[in-house]
């Protein structure tokens, strides 16, 4: 089996994972107790991807919930799954972050980061063979960034050839929480560029806008929110977990979807979304989820795709489909927009189908993109974090942690080195900029030779008249 060892950190991580299981759970047919109670063989087959079997055919999470306070863990176990999670899994501190990155990062998450640690040796020993990790937090906070950024760390110290996973809610300029989300998003920015190997970036403004536009909600609350996220997160792993036509597992994901290791965040997107009264004048096919997740709209991330290009898409379909319709489809949409994708990775649209639908749907999909328009958030975090920085506002409470202010500038040089970064692959073109390369080459090295044949044609000249003189003589 390939197992997955799933953290979920903080306030923002533990809402989003226990939503996360809740939704997967269902999907595998699993109850509230963690008995099995489903109605297909498929279901069972690769359930051990996130799920260990106890005793008394018990399916328990391979998850760890980590917070430095203990609030939201006491919310996850009286909810409706608490009874699910393995009760030594729960592991939490008690004083809080207090949105300090500081804090989580170096003080009172390295408290807590051993314990974690060994817990997540104990989860991955007693796997067959560990395929990765996947983290679910957010970057505006100081638990879920801090101490996420710290745990990351630490398990690409022990396990550097596992493949690492992260669901990062980025933060947004409409939906703030927090005065210092720049400065704690930055600080993490600065740890996923160098410790993930894939980055999915959720966006809680994306969010809203597809409740507010997309699904008519008008007041959208977080529980909304976080569904979306889930249809998302149970999308992308659904080729993990279920037998499909297309096998899929996080490193072909990302040996097909990382072209340069530093590029390596992803805006995933989700199909069909539709207001509730107006499903049933929709039909569900193949041409409409395929139109419908490369819209725009449908993006979870704030920025618009149509500003940068695909450097590669992924697409997970699920439903009774033909693999053969999916993959015309694809290659249609990819032809009909070609100067949104680069022209210098050829077939850069991998697709996977599986037959299992969601729950409550015939069939859905799920967009993974690597486009250049993702410079767009960080390029807005590191303008809101050089705002406050050059007046240094807010500093001394991270300096106070024994933070030093050149890990500040480190991490904004690194932040704007990855927007340069993606600018400059948008802008590249396959063969153009290489025979103009070739050409300017050509053009003083002719001119070259020309001057040096007419020096030589020059000493020739001379040479022969200084001989017909000296005969002459």
């Amino acid at each position: 089996m390939r197992e997955i060892v799933h953290l979920q950190i903080g306030q923002c991580g533990n809402q989003i994972g226990s939503k996360f299981w809740e939704v997967i759970s269902e999907e595998h047919g699993i109850d509230a107790t963690g008995l099995y109670e489903g109605d297909s063989h498929l279901q069972l087959e690769r359930v051990n991807v996130y799920f260990n079997e106890a005793n008394g055919g018990k399916y328990v999470p391979r998850a760890l919930l980590v917070d430095l306070e203990p609030g939201t863990m006491d919310s996850v176990r009286g909810s409706r799954i608490g009874a699910l999670f393995r009760p030594d899994n729960f592991i939490h501190g008690n004083s809080g972050a207090g949105n300090n990155w500081a804090k989580g990062h170096y003080t009172e998450g390295a408290e807590l980061v051993e314990q974690v640690i060994d817990r997540v040796r104990n989860e991955s020993e007693s796997c067959d063979c560990l395929q990765g990790f996947q983290l679910v937090h957010s970057l505006g906070g100081g638990t879920g960034s801090g101490m996420g950024t710290l745990i990351i760390n630490k398990i690409r110290e022990e396990y550097p050839d596992r493949i690492l996973n992260t669901f990062s809610i980025m933060p947004s300029p409409k939906v703030s929480d927090t005065v210092v989300e720049p400065y704690n998003a930055t600080l993490s920015v600065h740890q996923l560029l160098e410790n993930t190997d894939e980055t999915f970036c959720i966006d809680n403004e994306a969010l809203y806008d597809i409740c507010f536009r997309t699904l008519k909600l008008t007041t959208p609350t977080y529980g909304d929110l976080n569904h979306l996220v889930c249809l998302t997160m149970s999308g992308v792993t659904t080729s993990l977990r279920f037998p499909g036509q297309l096998n899929a597992d996080l490193r072909k994901l990302a040996v097909n979807m990382v072209p340069f290791p530093r590029l390596h965040f992803f805006m995933p997107g989700f199909a069909p979304l539709t207001a509730r009264g107006s499903q049933q004048y929709r039909a569900l096919t193949v041409p409409e989820l395929t139109q419908q997740m490369f819209d725009a709209r449908n993006m979870m991330t704030a920025c618009d795709p149509r500003r940068g290009r695909y450097l590669t898409v992924a697409g997970v379909f699920r439903g009774k489909m033909s693999t053969k319709e999916v993959d015309e489809q694809m290659l249609a949409m990819q032809q009909k927009n070609s100067n949104y994708f680069v022209d210098w990775i050829p077939h850069n649209v991998k697709v996977a189908v599986c037959d299992i639908p969601p729950r409550g749907l015939k069939m859905a999909s799920t967009f993974i993109g690597n486009n250049t328009a993702i410079q767009e958030i960080f390029r807005r975090v590191g303008e809101q974090f050089s705002l406050m920085f050059r007046r240094k506002a807010f500093l001394h409470w991270y300096t106070g942690e024994g933070m030093d202010e050149m890990e500040f500038t480190e991490a904004e040089s690194n932040l704007n080195d990855l927007v340069s970064e993606y600018q400059q692959y948008q802008d590249a073109t396959a063969d153009l900029d290489w025979e103009a390369e070739e050409e300017e080459e050509e053009v003083p090295s002719s001119a070259a030779t020309t001057k040096v044949q007419s020096r030589t044609e020059v000493k020739l000249e001379t040479v022969i008249e200084t001989s017909k003189e000296t005969v002459d003589e």
